[in-house]
């Protein structure tokens, strides 16, 4: 990173030492601003982010551990900014100063030499991050790119098996039909990945904007069973509907989902829980899928809502079960199963960033041999 394009930010309360630093820097072809103190110093990033801070550690007021403190956990900036706090040498230990964030330190009097060599480095580091950032960029926007193209010809294709399908292009045989069966199956199960590769890409990139309004949790779930049952019968299975609703002795008992006790971006909620269901008829031989609600009431829980009241619904299979291994990475991005028809690794992760989009929980409890139960916790309309 050249010096004429870096933007470095001076915080001291001394004057002298603000113009000793602003002097060398300046000198080398830097652009130098100041600020007296942390307050003035964290309006200055927010209004106009720079390429590195230079902290001094012991000010009046906010000091420069708090300083850091918020640049590191509070400020939402778009770009990472690298710290180098200065400080005396009979200044208390720096390491507290470098578990909050700061990425180096220099001690007073500044020599001109370590002064430039450790701007120079942090500017290297930043120069580093910065492209490593723009790469990820460039290559999560051309994934959706492409993922958004591809979704064109696989829904004409689509339509074009359908017809097919129907013989409105004319008679098939039975050899025909069955191969033009298993291409369409091939066709929407591509579509399918695409779609949910487009969707992981949108939440990822904060370009999902969820539409929230009141949700009847039990019609919504109705639809998607009738939506799957056809492939629950293709195997044998049977698939439990429980529409009872287990109250905790806090819960009124008029709290019912026929009542829409959460608020939801329905679409986004029927991908969800058709993608549950989906999975586990999926990965179900025999058996049942079982689909139960329960609205609890949660204690102790600081990380959803204001409200301690959820609604939970349990996805509960007949399948073969996760590994204990397997389920501490299951909602990650890209990890697959060791299920011989494990997909990309997508439709959990994506699931579970759905779930969190609504200030909700998913998780899974799973027994070799024994099945598997996803539940999804929603915070509940009162």
């Amino acid at each position: 990173m050249s010096s004429q394009s870096s933007k470095i930010l001076v915080v001291d309360d001394s004057p002298d030492n603000v113009f000793l630093i602003k002097t060398i820097l300046e000198e080398e072809g830097y652009t130098v601003s100041t600020a007296e103190n942390g307050i003035s110093a964290l309006a200055q990033l927010q209004a106009s982010p720079c390429d590195l801070v230079l902290l001094d550690l012991m000010m009046p007021g906010m000091d420069g551990y708090e300083v850091t403190r918020r640049v590191r956990g509070e400020m939402n900036l778009q770009q990472y900014i690298p710290i180098l706090l200065i400080t005396a040498h009979d200044a208390p230990n720096v390491a507290y100063g470098l578990d909050l964030g700061a990425d180096d330190f220099i001690r007073k009097p500044v020599t001109v030499d370590e002064l430039l060599a450790r701007v120079r480095s942090l500017l290297r580091l930043k120069h580093s991050m910065d492209e490593r950032d723009e790469i990820a960029r460039q290559r999560e926007d051309f994934v959706s790119r492409l993922t958004h193209d591809l979704r064109t010809p696989l829904v004409a294709a689509d339509r074009m098996l359908a017809l097919f399908q129907q013989g409105a292009l004319g008679d098939l045989s039975a050899q025909m039909q069955e191969v033009i069966a298993i291409m369409a199956r091939s066709n929407i199960n591509l579509l399918s990945m695409v779609n949910t590769l487009l969707e992981v890409y949108r939440f990822e990139a904060g370009r999902k904007t969820l539409a929230f309004q009141p949700v009847n949790l039990n019609q919504l779930l109705d639809e998607v069973i009738g939506e799957l049952t056809p492939l629950a019968q293709e195997k044998g299975l049977v698939i439990n509907r429980d529409a009872s609703i287990v109250t905790g002795d806090a819960i009124p008992p008029t709290i019912g989902v026929g009542a829409s006790p959460t608020v939801g971006d329905r679409l986004e909620l029927h991908r969800l829980f058709t993608n549950l269901i989906g999975n586990a008829i999926k990965f179900t031989t025999s058996g049942s899928v079982t689909i139960r609600l329960k609205t609890i009431k949660l204690s102790n829980q600081q990380d959803v809502s204001e409200s301690s009241d959820y609604i939970n619904i349990e996805i509960a299979d007949t399948g073969p079960g996760i590994p204990l291994e397997e389920q501490a990475t299951l909602f990650e991005r890209f990890r697959q199963g060791s299920h011989k028809i494990s997909g990309s690794g997508l439709g959990l992760y994506l699931s579970r960033r759905i779930v969190e989009a609504h200030h909700g929980n998913i998780v899974v409890n799973s027994e070799l041999g024994k099945g598997s139960v996803f539940i999804v916790s929603l915070p509940m309309k009162k």
